[in-house]
């Protein structure tokens, strides 16, 4: 952790809606006049969709079925651990983008499925914003999470986060419901070891929760709307959360354990707006005053 140059790290599987938080945290950080760095989890895989594709094909070959994406192995995380100490220490680093797909390629030069050249950060940033699989890994081999300034979980309750990848796989990559399956399948172990236990150190999760019929998320025709889902937000410290006033200002809310509370699913915009102002503006004014 750093007061001087802090770092916000945002963390969910494929699918889970880190897109969304980002996105309410980029109204933030312009309202509030807020100059950030951004990075992107997919930023630090360790292969491109080539060299992805003949890795997993040989860990197939060799008995493996459970090589993925969200693996350790499948990433830079040293990479990744250097990048937040870097700027913690000193507010510089670099990043680069993996490009997904022809819009991407248009805008960055580079064919889908490969990886830019890597670039410094612009200097003079307030803090560090990522998003994606890793941002809260603690292993043998790096501890991200002692380096965040805040951590925040995203985390659907799964059948929904299957839901939802299905339907966003099948929309933007062309991929089928059978192809799709094969993937949640071949991930379910590094799920299980390498992402679920991040959430133990997150500092906030978000953990949407449906509440129409999810019991089948492979044939699901719709994707349950924020009206149909309920969001329970967990506090790892609730010391300094003023549960009052939230419940006050998020209609028909409510306490569900002492450091948790239940809101209405189209109310997460509103609940996390009220909850990171504050949290941004302390990280930011500290930053400042050291």
């Amino acid at each position: 952790m750093s007061k001087k140059h802090p770092i916000i790290s945002v963390t969910g599987s494929s699918g889970a809606g880190t897109t969304t938080v980002k996105s309410t945290f980029d109204q933030i950080f312009r309202r509030e006049g807020i100059s950030t760095v951004s990075i992107e989890g997919d930023a630090f895989h360790r292969y491109d969709r080539a060299a992805m594709k003949a890795e997993l094909e040989s860990r197939k070959a060799a008995g493996d079925e459970t090589f993925s994406h969200f693996s350790y192995e499948a990433n830079e995380l040293g990479k990744l651990e250097e990048v937040f100490r870097t700027y913690s220490e000193s507010g510089t680093g670099q990043t680069r983008h993996y490009v997904h797909d022809d819009d991407e390629s248009a805008r960055y030069g580079v064919a889908p499925g490969n990886f830019t050249e890597w670039k410094s950060f612009d200097e003079g940033s307030d803090l560090l914003f990522y998003e994606g699989l890793h941002g809260a890994v603690v292993n043998d081999e790096v501890n991200l999470a002692a380096l965040a300034d805040l951590k925040i979980g995203v985390v659907p309750v799964i059948n929904l986060e299957w839901i939802q990848k299905i339907h966003r796989d099948k929309a933007s990559r062309g991929y089928t419901t059978e192809a799709v399956t094969d993937t949640i399948l071949r991930r379910m172990h590094a799920y299980v070891h390498c992402i679920c236990p991040q959430f133990t150190e997150t500092d906030i999760n978000f953990q949407r929760v449906p509440v129409v019929d999810t019991s089948n998320p492979f044939i699901a025709r719709w994707i349950p709307t924020a009206d149909e889902s309920l969001v329970v937000i967990r506090f790892k410290n609730p010391r300094g959360i003023d549960f009052q006033y939230l419940t006050s200002m998020i209609q028909n809310s409510w306490m569900s354990r002492a450091n948790s509370i239940v809101i209405p699913g189209g109310k997460m915009d509103l609940a996390m707006q009220l909850i990171f102002t504050p949290m941004v503006a302390r990280l930011v004014s500290e930053s400042k005053r050291s």
